[in-house]
Protein backbone atom coordinates (compact mmCIF):
# COMPACT_ATOMS: atom_id res chain seq x y z
CA UNK A 1 0.00 0.00 0.00
CA UNK A 2 2.05 3.13 -1.54
CA UNK A 3 2.37 6.09 0.86
CA UNK A 4 0.65 9.64 -0.27
CA UNK A 5 1.66 11.85 2.68
CA UNK A 6 3.37 11.77 5.61
CA UNK A 7 2.85 13.73 8.62
CA UNK A 8 5.14 14.21 11.94
CA UNK A 9 5.52 15.75 15.15
CA UNK A 10 8.30 15.51 17.23
CA UNK A 11 9.71 12.64 15.62
CA UNK A 12 13.83 12.75 16.09
CA UNK A 13 15.23 15.97 14.20
CA UNK A 14 12.17 16.22 10.99
CA UNK A 15 10.47 19.30 10.92
CA UNK A 16 7.07 18.96 11.74
CA UNK A 17 5.49 19.08 8.75
CA UNK A 18 3.41 17.12 6.03
CA UNK A 19 5.67 15.40 2.75
CA UNK A 20 3.86 14.45 -0.11
CA UNK A 21 5.29 11.16 -1.33
CA UNK A 22 3.02 10.07 -3.93
CA UNK A 23 5.43 8.80 -6.43
CA UNK A 24 6.76 5.18 -7.16
CA UNK A 25 10.78 6.50 -6.54
CA UNK A 26 11.10 8.91 -3.72
CA UNK A 27 14.73 9.74 -3.34
CA UNK A 28 16.18 11.53 0.03
CA UNK A 29 19.35 13.49 -0.92
CA UNK A 30 21.78 15.01 2.12
CA UNK A 31 24.65 14.13 3.67
CA UNK A 32 25.26 12.10 6.87
CA UNK A 33 23.35 13.08 10.04
CA UNK A 34 20.51 15.57 8.14
CA UNK A 35 17.28 12.84 8.75
CA UNK A 36 17.21 10.55 5.72
CA UNK A 37 17.14 7.18 7.86
CA UNK A 38 14.88 9.22 10.08
CA UNK A 39 12.48 9.40 7.13
CA UNK A 40 12.96 5.80 6.75
CA UNK A 41 12.15 5.02 10.28
CA UNK A 42 9.14 6.87 10.64
CA UNK A 43 7.73 5.17 7.73
CA UNK A 44 8.47 1.73 9.05
CA UNK A 45 6.85 2.65 12.48
CA UNK A 46 3.85 3.57 10.40
CA UNK A 47 4.53 -0.19 8.87
CA UNK A 48 4.82 -2.04 11.68
CA UNK A 49 4.33 0.20 15.28
CA UNK A 50 7.81 -0.24 15.75
CA UNK A 51 11.86 0.84 14.76
CA UNK A 52 13.80 -1.06 12.42
CA UNK A 53 16.93 0.14 14.66
CA UNK A 54 15.95 -2.18 17.30
CA UNK A 55 15.42 1.27 19.47
CA UNK A 56 12.95 1.67 21.67
CA UNK A 57 10.27 4.09 21.94
CA UNK A 58 11.29 6.82 24.57
CA UNK A 59 14.38 6.99 22.63
CA UNK A 60 13.01 8.32 19.85
CA UNK A 61 11.16 11.62 20.40
CA UNK A 62 13.13 14.82 19.36
CA UNK A 63 15.27 16.08 22.52
CA UNK A 64 12.90 17.78 25.05
CA UNK A 65 9.90 16.06 24.06
CA UNK A 66 7.86 13.39 25.93
CA UNK A 67 6.29 11.84 22.66
CA UNK A 68 6.02 11.89 19.15
CA UNK A 69 3.23 11.42 16.42
CA UNK A 70 3.19 10.13 12.95
CA UNK A 71 0.19 10.18 10.52
CA UNK A 72 0.40 8.61 7.06
CA UNK A 73 -2.40 8.68 4.57
CA UNK A 74 -2.25 5.75 2.03
CA UNK A 75 -4.07 3.76 -0.64
CA UNK A 76 -4.43 0.43 -1.77
CA UNK A 77 -2.79 -0.28 -4.93
CA UNK A 78 -4.56 0.35 -8.02
CA UNK A 79 -7.38 1.75 -5.96
CA UNK A 80 -8.50 4.85 -8.01
CA UNK A 81 -7.56 8.39 -7.01
CA UNK A 82 -11.83 8.98 -6.38
CA UNK A 83 -11.50 6.95 -3.45
CA UNK A 84 -10.41 8.50 -0.26
CA UNK A 85 -7.25 7.67 1.47
CA UNK A 86 -6.57 5.44 4.37
CA UNK A 87 -5.57 7.42 7.29
CA UNK A 88 -2.76 5.22 9.83
CA UNK A 89 -1.49 6.84 12.87
CA UNK A 90 1.23 5.97 15.23
CA UNK A 91 1.70 7.94 18.43
CA UNK A 92 3.51 7.63 21.73
CA UNK A 93 3.16 9.64 24.90
CA UNK A 94 5.56 8.83 26.40
CA UNK A 95 3.82 5.68 28.71
CA UNK A 96 1.86 4.02 25.96
CA UNK A 97 1.57 3.53 22.21
CA UNK A 98 -1.34 4.35 19.97
CA UNK A 99 -2.08 2.97 16.65
CA UNK A 100 -4.95 3.38 14.69
CA UNK A 101 -6.61 3.18 11.23
CA UNK A 102 -8.81 5.01 9.81
CA UNK A 103 -9.41 6.30 13.18
CA UNK A 104 -9.84 3.10 14.85
CA UNK A 105 -7.32 1.56 16.86
CA UNK A 106 -5.60 -1.15 16.10
CA UNK A 107 -5.53 -3.84 18.43
CA UNK A 108 -2.61 -6.38 17.27
CA UNK A 109 0.26 -4.76 15.79
CA UNK A 110 0.05 -7.87 13.33
CA UNK A 111 -2.84 -6.23 11.50
CA UNK A 112 0.10 -3.38 10.54
CA UNK A 113 1.77 -6.58 9.01
CA UNK A 114 -1.42 -7.35 6.63
CA UNK A 115 -2.16 -4.21 5.95
CA UNK A 116 1.10 -2.26 5.06
CA UNK A 117 3.93 -4.42 4.61
CA UNK A 118 7.95 -2.63 4.29
CA UNK A 119 11.16 -4.24 3.06
CA UNK A 120 13.91 -2.14 4.50
CA UNK A 121 17.55 -2.30 3.33
CA UNK A 122 19.98 -1.12 5.90
CA UNK A 123 23.68 -1.37 7.44
CA UNK A 124 21.98 -3.69 10.36
CA UNK A 125 21.55 -6.15 7.64
CA UNK A 126 25.17 -6.94 7.12
CA UNK A 127 24.52 -9.09 10.77
CA UNK A 128 22.14 -11.74 8.87
CA UNK A 129 25.50 -12.33 6.91
CA UNK A 130 28.51 -12.53 9.40
CA UNK A 131 26.46 -11.89 12.86
CA UNK A 132 25.15 -14.28 15.04
CA UNK A 133 22.79 -17.26 14.46
CA UNK A 134 19.95 -15.40 16.08
CA UNK A 135 20.40 -12.62 13.44
CA UNK A 136 19.37 -15.19 10.75
CA UNK A 137 16.54 -16.44 12.69
CA UNK A 138 15.08 -13.46 13.23
CA UNK A 139 15.59 -12.44 9.30
CA UNK A 140 13.55 -15.44 8.70
CA UNK A 141 10.90 -15.23 11.07
CA UNK A 142 10.34 -11.53 9.79
CA UNK A 143 9.74 -13.27 6.20
CA UNK A 144 7.80 -15.66 7.35
CA UNK A 145 5.68 -13.39 9.29
CA UNK A 146 5.40 -11.35 6.27
CA UNK A 147 2.96 -13.23 4.47
CA UNK A 148 1.55 -15.62 7.42
CA UNK A 149 -0.50 -14.25 10.53
CA UNK A 150 -0.45 -17.86 12.23
CA UNK A 151 2.63 -17.73 11.92
CA UNK A 152 3.33 -14.48 14.22
CA UNK A 153 0.64 -16.21 16.30
CA UNK A 154 2.70 -19.77 16.57
CA UNK A 155 5.55 -17.59 17.30
CA UNK A 156 4.27 -15.70 19.99
CA UNK A 157 3.05 -18.73 21.72
CA UNK A 158 6.35 -20.84 21.27
CA UNK A 159 8.16 -17.55 23.00
CA UNK A 160 6.40 -17.71 25.77
CA UNK A 161 5.83 -21.27 26.42
CA UNK A 162 9.78 -21.11 26.00
CA UNK A 163 9.29 -18.12 28.74
CA UNK A 164 7.49 -19.95 31.65
CA UNK A 165 9.86 -23.01 30.40
CA UNK A 166 13.26 -21.39 31.19
CA UNK A 167 11.53 -19.89 34.54
CA UNK A 168 10.70 -22.87 36.22
CA UNK A 169 13.91 -24.42 34.92
CA UNK A 170 15.62 -21.86 36.63
CA UNK A 171 13.26 -22.17 40.28
CA UNK A 172 13.62 -25.41 40.05
CA UNK A 173 10.26 -26.59 39.50
CA UNK A 174 10.31 -29.60 37.95
CA UNK A 175 6.56 -30.79 37.91
CA UNK A 176 5.62 -28.07 35.89
CA UNK A 177 8.15 -29.30 33.32
CA UNK A 178 5.73 -32.22 31.48
CA UNK A 179 3.31 -30.08 31.18
CA UNK A 180 5.16 -27.17 29.59
CA UNK A 181 7.03 -29.65 27.42
CA UNK A 182 3.67 -30.42 25.57
CA UNK A 183 2.91 -27.29 24.82
CA UNK A 184 6.34 -26.20 23.55
CA UNK A 185 6.36 -29.32 21.46
CA UNK A 186 3.46 -28.45 19.84
CA UNK A 187 4.17 -24.60 19.12
CA UNK A 188 7.88 -25.68 18.09
CA UNK A 189 6.77 -28.46 15.44
CA UNK A 190 4.44 -25.80 13.95
CA UNK A 191 7.41 -23.46 13.66
CA UNK A 192 9.81 -26.18 11.83
CA UNK A 193 7.23 -27.06 9.29
CA UNK A 194 7.05 -23.43 8.57
CA UNK A 195 10.34 -22.39 8.37
CA UNK A 196 11.10 -25.80 6.51
CA UNK A 197 8.69 -25.05 3.64
CA UNK A 198 10.09 -21.52 3.95
CA UNK A 199 13.57 -22.93 3.35
CA UNK A 200 12.62 -25.19 0.30
CA UNK A 201 10.79 -21.98 -1.60
CA UNK A 202 13.41 -19.49 -0.78
CA UNK A 203 16.30 -21.52 -1.73
CA UNK A 204 16.52 -21.24 -5.23
CA UNK A 205 14.86 -17.81 -5.53
CA UNK A 206 18.13 -16.56 -3.08
CA UNK A 207 20.80 -18.76 -5.14
CA UNK A 208 19.67 -17.46 -8.49
CA UNK A 209 19.37 -13.57 -7.33
CA UNK A 210 23.15 -13.69 -5.51
CA UNK A 211 24.41 -15.27 -8.17
CA UNK A 212 22.91 -12.68 -11.23
CA UNK A 213 23.90 -9.33 -8.99
CA UNK A 214 27.57 -11.34 -7.39
CA UNK A 215 28.66 -12.78 -10.62
CA UNK A 216 31.11 -15.33 -7.80
CA UNK A 217 30.55 -18.42 -10.23
CA UNK A 218 29.52 -20.42 -7.52
CA UNK A 219 25.91 -21.95 -6.58
CA UNK A 220 25.21 -20.13 -2.48
CA UNK A 221 22.49 -22.33 -0.91
CA UNK A 222 20.30 -22.04 2.15
CA UNK A 223 20.11 -24.20 4.45
CA UNK A 224 18.01 -24.29 7.63
CA UNK A 225 18.85 -26.79 10.43
CA UNK A 226 16.80 -27.23 12.94
CA UNK A 227 17.63 -28.04 16.72
CA UNK A 228 15.18 -30.98 17.15
CA UNK A 229 15.35 -33.80 14.27
CA UNK A 230 13.79 -32.64 10.98
CA UNK A 231 11.37 -35.83 10.85
CA UNK A 232 10.91 -36.13 14.67
CA UNK A 233 7.28 -36.68 15.99
CA UNK A 234 5.93 -35.03 19.21
CA UNK A 235 6.57 -38.16 20.93
CA UNK A 236 10.14 -38.41 19.86
CA UNK A 237 10.54 -34.98 20.67
CA UNK A 238 9.31 -35.34 24.10
CA UNK A 239 11.49 -38.03 24.91
CA UNK A 240 14.16 -35.76 23.64
CA UNK A 241 13.87 -32.96 26.35
CA UNK A 242 13.03 -35.63 28.94
CA UNK A 243 16.39 -36.65 28.23
CA UNK A 244 18.08 -33.91 28.91
CA UNK A 245 15.76 -32.62 31.80
CA UNK A 246 18.80 -32.68 34.31
CA UNK A 247 21.13 -30.82 32.40
CA UNK A 248 18.42 -27.99 31.83
CA UNK A 249 17.56 -27.84 35.28
CA UNK A 250 21.78 -27.80 36.21
CA UNK A 251 21.85 -25.20 33.28
CA UNK A 252 18.08 -23.17 34.21
CA UNK A 253 17.96 -22.90 30.39
CA UNK A 254 16.54 -25.07 27.53
CA UNK A 255 19.12 -26.42 25.49
CA UNK A 256 17.04 -27.66 22.32
CA UNK A 257 13.92 -26.28 19.94
CA UNK A 258 13.33 -23.94 17.00
CA UNK A 259 15.30 -20.90 19.51
CA UNK A 260 18.36 -22.92 18.86
CA UNK A 261 17.54 -23.27 14.74
CA UNK A 262 20.25 -22.66 12.10
CA UNK A 263 20.06 -21.09 8.68
CA UNK A 264 23.61 -21.52 6.60
CA UNK A 265 24.77 -20.31 3.51
CA UNK A 266 26.86 -22.47 1.54
CA UNK A 267 28.91 -23.04 -1.27
CA UNK A 268 30.45 -26.52 -2.59
CA UNK A 269 29.33 -28.02 0.80
CA UNK A 270 31.19 -24.93 2.86
CA UNK A 271 30.21 -22.54 4.87
CA UNK A 272 30.36 -19.48 2.57
CA UNK A 273 29.37 -16.80 5.41
CA UNK A 274 32.63 -18.03 7.55
CA UNK A 275 35.12 -17.14 3.96
CA UNK A 276 33.36 -14.36 2.33
CA UNK A 277 34.86 -11.47 1.84
CA UNK A 278 33.35 -8.28 3.56
CA UNK A 279 32.04 -7.17 0.09
CA UNK A 280 30.60 -10.79 -0.64
CA UNK A 281 28.56 -10.52 2.76
CA UNK A 282 27.22 -7.26 2.41
CA UNK A 283 26.10 -8.48 -1.01
CA UNK A 284 24.47 -11.44 0.35
CA UNK A 285 22.74 -9.33 3.35
CA UNK A 286 21.29 -7.11 0.13
CA UNK A 287 20.41 -10.50 -1.66
CA UNK A 288 18.46 -11.36 1.21
CA UNK A 289 16.07 -8.55 1.33
CA UNK A 290 15.32 -8.56 -2.42
CA UNK A 291 14.72 -12.57 -2.08
CA UNK A 292 12.29 -11.61 0.65
CA UNK A 293 10.74 -8.64 -0.96
CA UNK A 294 10.06 -11.23 -3.98
CA UNK A 295 9.19 -13.90 -1.81
CA UNK A 296 6.43 -12.21 0.00
CA UNK A 297 4.74 -10.92 -3.93
CA UNK A 298 5.02 -14.28 -4.61
CA UNK A 299 3.21 -15.59 -1.93
CA UNK A 300 0.95 -12.92 -1.23
CA UNK A 301 0.04 -11.48 -4.66
CA UNK A 302 0.88 -7.72 -3.20
CA UNK A 303 3.95 -5.61 -3.41
CA UNK A 304 5.58 -4.29 -0.36
CA UNK A 305 6.97 -1.07 -0.41
CA UNK A 306 10.87 -0.77 -0.25
CA UNK A 307 13.25 1.68 2.00
CA UNK A 308 16.71 1.60 1.11
CA UNK A 309 18.64 3.63 3.14
CA UNK A 310 22.09 4.19 1.20
CA UNK A 311 22.49 0.66 -0.15
CA UNK A 312 24.27 1.27 -3.06
CA UNK A 313 26.97 3.10 -1.31
CA UNK A 314 29.59 0.23 -1.15
CA UNK A 315 28.59 -1.44 -4.24
CA UNK A 316 30.93 -1.10 -7.65
CA UNK A 317 29.12 -0.05 -10.42
CA UNK A 318 28.38 -2.76 -12.28
CA UNK A 319 26.86 -4.60 -9.06
CA UNK A 320 24.67 -1.37 -8.89
CA UNK A 321 23.96 -1.78 -12.19
CA UNK A 322 22.50 -5.30 -11.32
CA UNK A 323 21.31 -4.85 -7.89
CA UNK A 324 18.71 -1.88 -9.22
CA UNK A 325 17.96 -4.53 -12.14
CA UNK A 326 16.87 -7.20 -9.40
CA UNK A 327 14.45 -5.44 -7.12
CA UNK A 328 11.27 -6.73 -7.48
CA UNK A 329 8.12 -4.20 -8.60
CA UNK A 330 7.25 -2.58 -5.58
CA UNK A 331 4.12 -0.43 -4.41
CA UNK A 332 6.46 2.24 -3.98
CA UNK A 333 10.64 2.68 -3.18
CA UNK A 334 12.69 5.57 -0.96
CA UNK A 335 16.14 5.21 -1.46
CA UNK A 336 18.20 7.69 0.75
CA UNK A 337 21.65 9.31 -1.25
CA UNK A 338 24.64 11.26 -0.59
CA UNK A 339 24.59 14.23 -2.28
CA UNK A 340 28.01 13.10 -4.45
CA UNK A 341 26.54 9.34 -5.82
CA UNK A 342 25.09 9.24 -9.12
CA UNK A 343 21.81 9.29 -7.85
CA UNK A 344 20.35 11.15 -11.13
CA UNK A 345 21.05 8.24 -13.01
CA UNK A 346 18.13 6.34 -11.25
CA UNK A 347 15.65 8.29 -11.22
CA UNK A 348 12.62 7.03 -13.53
CA UNK A 349 9.78 9.66 -14.66
CA UNK A 350 7.85 10.86 -11.58
CA UNK A 351 10.45 10.62 -9.14
CA UNK A 352 10.48 12.87 -6.16
CA UNK A 353 13.68 13.98 -5.18
CA UNK A 354 13.85 15.86 -2.08
CA UNK A 355 16.91 17.66 -0.70
CA UNK A 356 17.28 16.87 3.82
CA UNK A 357 19.11 19.38 6.07
CA UNK A 358 18.79 19.55 9.65
CA UNK A 359 15.59 17.34 9.10
CA UNK A 360 13.77 19.43 6.55
CA UNK A 361 13.05 17.95 3.16
CA UNK A 362 12.54 20.48 0.11
CA UNK A 363 11.66 20.18 -3.23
Amino acid sequence: MPFLSLRCANFRNLEDAEIPVEAERVFLVGENGQGKTNFLEALYYLSYGSSFRGLVDQAVPRRGESGFALEARTRAEGESADFPPEELKVSWSGKTKDIRRGGKPLRDRKELVELNPAVVFCHEDFSFAAGEPERRRFFFDQTASLCSAAYIDSLRDYKRILKQRNAALKEGRASLLDFLDEQLTGRGLELMASRSRLAAEFDGRFAELYERVSLLGAEVRLRYRPSWPAEAEAGAILEKLAAKRGDELALGTSLSGPHRDRWLFQTEGRDFAATASTGQQRLLSLALRVAQADYFTAATGRRPVLLLDDVLLELDPGKRKRFLEALPPAAQAFFTFLPGEPWEDYRVPGTIVYRVEHGRLAL
